[in-house]
């Protein structure tokens, strides 16, 4: 469709499509309150799903609009609108499947000072605040649906921060029940040179892997 790589730390599409198919069916309604580059939003109009996409950042709205400008089979309902993960207040109990991709704290920044951008925080302040977001995603999803998660850990001063089990916590902690835990390999990153060289320098292991958590309600 029209997928490409230019969103720095966008998910592969072949991640949402298939958590979308497994977990979800036509004309449910699937949330993405971290819409990025809209690949999420991409593959639910492929899937004949009606979506709603939210970001707190302007500019991301409008690349994930420009990428469903496409003609398909389905004619699914498409929201896309500003606002906050931490507070989804234009939206009721009506989700059926929340498949999103939150920023990894301080990792990639995706603006400058918009404030709440969670991409800006230190972990610490990202934990709290992604406390807020599992709370959100709990109250908006049905009863017995699902909400699933790619999050990876970081790795400060040569030490591993184990981010994603953090925040697997935080999501049990909202009510959520853990029904998978996916290992998504990745290669080949932007910033794999990087890492690479200074591993070498550094003496430790690449982190080639992220979380893919299914969460219950």
């Amino acid at each position: 469709a029209t997928h490409d790589a230019k969103y720095r730390g966008n998910w592969s599409p072949y991640i949402p499509r298939n958590v979308i198919l497994r977990y979800s069916k036509e004309n449910d309604t699937v949330l993405d309150q971290f819409v990025g580059g809209g690949t999420t939003a991409v593959e639910a109009k492929l899937t004949g799903r009606n979506f709603i996409g939210i970001d707190i950042n302007p500019n991301a709205l409008e690349i994930t609009k420009s990428k469903l400008n496409f003609e398909c089979e389905f004619n699914p309902t498409i929201n896309i609108m500003q606002g906050d993960a931490r507070n989804l207040s234009p939206i009721d109990n009506s989700i059926d499947l929340i498949c999103t991709h939150p920023p990894y704290a301080n990792i990639i920044h995706y603006s400058e000072n918009i404030d709440g951008d969670m991409s800006l925080m230190s972990m610490k302040d990202f934990l709290f605040e992604i406390g807020k977001v599992a709370e959100e995603c709990y109250r908006v999803l049905k009863k017995d649906k699902f909400c699933v998660i790619l999050m990876g850990d970081i790795r400060k001063k040569g030490m591993v921060q184990p981010l994603a089990f953090e925040t697997m916590r935080i999501f049990e902690m909202a009510g959520f029940k853990t029904k998978e835990i996916i290992i998504k390999e990745q290669h080949n990153c932007n910033a794999t040179g990087y890492w690479k060289t200074n591993s070498i320098k550094f003496n430790f292991l690449l982190l080639a892997h992220e979380y893919l958590f299914v969460f219950k309600k």
